[in-house]
């Protein structure tokens, strides 16, 4: 049976390894989604001898304008075609030491590659040669194990995953990614070896990490992480957040499946992988902000201002991006409680202003995740917040439309107060500018030149301040 799929480079290939006298075999994932019916733009070729010298030669049959990227410490080459990554490999036997990921390599067989993947759906390939062309190559009954939706190594998996422990967090990855199971001797293997995963690096961590955090559940995937124990290794802030404290009959909820609860809600309604983040660290200070009333009970007071400063130092131990993109979680993780005292108010125009100042066009995202963060078992009480919210919802498109507070810029700058009074830097541009902000967001003035200009001169005469003579 040709499993091939009508695809003009396979043919290309298969003539080409004709030509050539050389073996080549489709490999690894781009097969694994053939047969799931997913779609794959990523073509990985192993071969016989050597992958670059190949893959040049599949590259100069097409066109010679094709740019091919090699890279011979790993053996390994590159090239896009019609829309597709294709990589070239020479088919490796591979060995381990016990403080490296990094194997030592020799040349090997269509069977000793397959044998050193890292797992039975990953292992599949699929013929390119005249003999036996499409012809599945299945030695670890990959393809019952996709039918049958599990994750197990072709090998002994305490010797997969000591050998290589990313492959430990890949499990949960494509068990996250597919909606598969990890066999449970793998797994037990994984709870076995975790403390390996002190080897990779942050960066590789951070990769895996950041795929199960866009799959379609991720908390699935941060759940593995947590019974495998590979958590307390990568993310010991997370585990913090587990377990209910109960001091005179007063207790307060599981901190950690309330923030899992929130991410999926999140991402059932957002792909932003940053907002998603978010919502995983949103609460990530009520272990350290966690205090105990005996007339109030439990309280997390100001958790959302010690989160917003935790997330660089997170971000940098995770080895995720010190960007912008940070900043978007801090200014979420630190706002994510001011439409919620909203929705528990009465919603003032004044508040509505601010919270559209200070979240600037991150304002729905704001809100999508304050919902979200609504996790009561209540119904009575969760319907009550979702119609505040709404209200909130209306309240900021019609002040949005009439005052313009989104990124706001001040009607009248520093330098217009400078050059309006002759005077240079000094304290008092800065008491002026906040006074006119603040009248605008109370409502006293509206966001115009005009009023804005009137209020300086106010502000200023209170100063001291006197008009530049006019020369």
């Amino acid at each position: 049976m040709n499993l091939l799929p009508d695809i003009p480079i396979f043919k290309i290939i298969s003539q080409q390894a004709e030509i050539h006298e050389t073996d080549a075999f489709l490999i690894g994932g781009y097969v694994r989604d053939l047969l799931l019916k997913r779609d794959s733009k990523d073509i990985d070729i192993v071969v016989t001898g050597s992958g670059i010298d190949f893959a040049k030669h599949v590259a100069a049959s097409i066109s010679h304008d094709i740019l091919v990227k090699y890279f011979k410490n790993f053996g390994t080459a590159m090239f896009r075609y019609d829309g597709m990554d294709i990589e070239f490999v020479g088919a490796r036997k591979e060995s381990y030491q016990s403080n490296s990921r990094k194997p030592a390599v020799e040349n090997g067989t269509i069977q000793d590659d397959q044998f050193r993947r890292d797992f039975t759906i990953n292992a599949l390939a699929i013929s390119l040669n005249k003999k036996n062309l499409g012809e599945l190559i299945d030695p670890f009954n990959g393809s019952s194990d996709l039918e049958k939706k599990i994750i197990r190594t072709p090998l002994n998996p305490e010797i997969t995953f000591s050998d290589d422990p990313l492959r430990m967090l890949r499990a949960i990855r494509f068990a996250t990614q597919l909606q598969f199971q990890i066999f449970p001797e793998t797994f037990q293997a994984i709870q076995k070896v975790k403390d390996r995963i002190s080897i990779i690096s942050k960066e590789r961590i951070a990769d895996e990490l950041n795929k199960i955090m866009r799959a379609t559940k991720p908390s699935v995937g941060i759940l593995l992480l947590e019974k495998s124990g590979l958590l307390n290794y990568i993310f010991p802030e997370l585990i913090a957040l587990k377990g209910v404290d109960i001091i005179e009959g007063k207790g307060h909820k599981d901190n950690f499946y309330h923030t899992l609860e929130v991410l999926d809600k999140v991402a059932e309604h957002s792909e932003n992988p940053w907002l998603r983040w978010a919502a995983l660290l949103h609460d990530i200070a009520k272990p350290t902000t966690k205090r105990f009333d005996k007339k109030s009970g439990w309280s997390f007071h100001g958790h959302e201002f010690v989160g917003g400063k935790m997330v660089s130092r997170i971000f940098k131990n995770l080895s995720l991006p010190q960007n912008e993109k940070m900043k978007y979680v801090e200014k979420m993780v630190t706002l994510h409680l001011r439409p919620i005292v909203l929705a528990e108010n009465e919603v003032t125009d004044s508040a509505v202003r601010r919270l559209l100042f200070d979240a600037g066009d991150e304002v729905d995202d704001l809100m999508l995740l304050c919902e979200a963060d609504i996790t009561s078992k209540n119904q009575e009480k969760v319907k009550r917040y979702m119609q505040n919210f709404a209200i909130v919802r209306e309240k900021l498109v019609q002040i949005e439309e009439k005052d313009r507070i989104r990124n706001m810029q001040p009607p009248v700058s520093g330098e217009m107060i400078m050059e309006t009074f002759g005077i240079g830097p000094c304290r008092e541009i800065g008491i002026i500018k906040n006074a006119i902000k603040e009248a605008i967001l109370d409502g006293l003035i509206s966001n115009n030149y005009q009023e804005a200009y009137n209020l300086m001169l106010s502000e200023a005469k209170k100063l001291g301040l006197l008009l530049k003579k006019s020369i």
